[in-house]
């Protein structure tokens, strides 16, 4: 798919080892048209993904980020992408207050087998931030003091 507007944006996914990343590897075989701007990184669990990695992606220069697991109750590891959830909801409500607008943000479920689901998922948010354009810098934020103010909440 040529790149949108003749300029690639910073679009992190961080996706799940088991479901989400073999989604993606469906969809690439089945030689399923998608947008070139999307870095993948590989994690063992979505339930592993700590926020902070979310807005340190944005302090480094993202455009947007994915967040991409299990479905819910079908988690290698039981439990994990209930955790995943818990945690990104909390800080899509957050993101705000950092400056950035909350539809650069998403997080989704998506299964080894959906690699056509893949594609809509990764196209649709792809086009979304397109239509955002590029992310403004965002301030560099005491890590140590969010991390706080996180563990704080009930």
């Amino acid at each position: 798919m040529p790149v949108l507007e003749g300029r690639e944006l910073r679009i992190i996914g961080f996706l799940c080892n088991w479901c989400s990343y073999g989604g993606a590897d469906t969809a690439g075989v089945a030689r399923f048209d998608q947008p070139t701007d999307l870095r993948i990184i590989r994690v063992p669990c979505s339930g592993r993904i700590d926020p902070l990695f979310v807005a340190k992606a944005f302090m480094n220069g993202a455009d947007g980020v994915l967040v991409s697991g299990c479905h819910p109750r079908d988690c290698h590891y039981a439990e994990g992408n209930f955790y995943a959830r818990r945690r990104l909801e909390v800080f899509k409500n957050f993101i705000s207050v950092l400056g950035i607008e909350p539809e650069r943000f998403e997080y989704t479920w998506v299964s080894a087998s959906e690699g056509q689901r893949w594609q809509e998922v990764v196209t649709k948010f792809t086009n979304q931030v397109h239509t955002l354009g590029p992310l403004a810098p965002v301030p560099e934020i005491s890590l140590d003091r969010l991390a706080a103010t996180e563990t704080a909440q009930p």
